[in-house]
């Protein structure tokens, strides 16, 4: 059984880790806002990754295989979302100096864990590795239940850990942005980052 473990570790590992939506705003966030202000994104993030290995492990695989026309309109409204996010980070205002906004912590992590959330849950990357994994490691039979909990777990901790090494690595470019000229030439480079992972998703390049 260890050995499994491992490998699904090893399988999460290899998609969450990867460049992707998801850890291009966590690096955003990151260098915006700081760490621990970056941790909603995170947590909200992984969540929802956890709930895309359980419906696909219940029988979503079946059904978007069924109906394509699903995962091409789910595409789509990744897509969007996503390009609307790409304005907002383009879009973000400079700060004189580069610390945490001043938003209440509550108000902060319902709209960072919301926002994590829906980014993971309309990123088709996200259903492609969930479904290639509940096909590889969780097969039919009497303990498909307990292993697709387990495969749902090991993937929610790798994918947290992840997500949570691109917020890092934004902070660690803190200092960087200190200058005003710098924070705008992040923000571009963020945005287009982004919106590079959705031409990459709907085919366009």
């Amino acid at each position: 059984m260890p050995a499994v473990w491992i490998s699904m570790a090893l399988f999460a590992l290899a998609g969450a880790i990867s460049p992707g939506p998801v850890n291009v705003i966590a690096s955003s966030q990151g260098a915006r806002h700081g760490f621990l202000r970056a941790l909603p994104h995170v947590a909200g993030a992984s969540l929802s990754y956890c709930a895309v290995v359980l419906l696909m492990g219940g029988g979503m695989q079946w059904l978007l295989q069924t109906w394509p026309a699903l995962t091409t309109a789910t595409q789509y409204a990744g897509a969007l979302y996503l390009l609307y996010l790409a304005f907002k980070i383009a879009r973000a205002p400079t700060q004189t100096q580069y610390t945490p906004d001043a938003a209440t912590p509550g108000t902060h992590w319902q709209h960072g864990a919301l926002q994590g959330a829906l980014t993971q849950g309309l990123n088709p990357k996200a259903w492609l590795v969930a479904l290639s994994g509940v096909s590889l490691f969780v097969p039919a039979g009497a303990e498909a239940g307990t292993t697709l909990w387990l495969f749902c777990a090991i993937s929610g901790v790798v994918c947290f850990g992840s997500v949570a090494c691109w917020a890092a690595l934004g902070t660690l470019i803190r200092q960087w942005l200190q200058p005003i000229h710098h924070q705008r030439l992040f923000n571009r480079v963020m945005a287009g980052l982004l919106v590079l992972t959705v031409l990459d998703m709907v085919d366009l390049l």
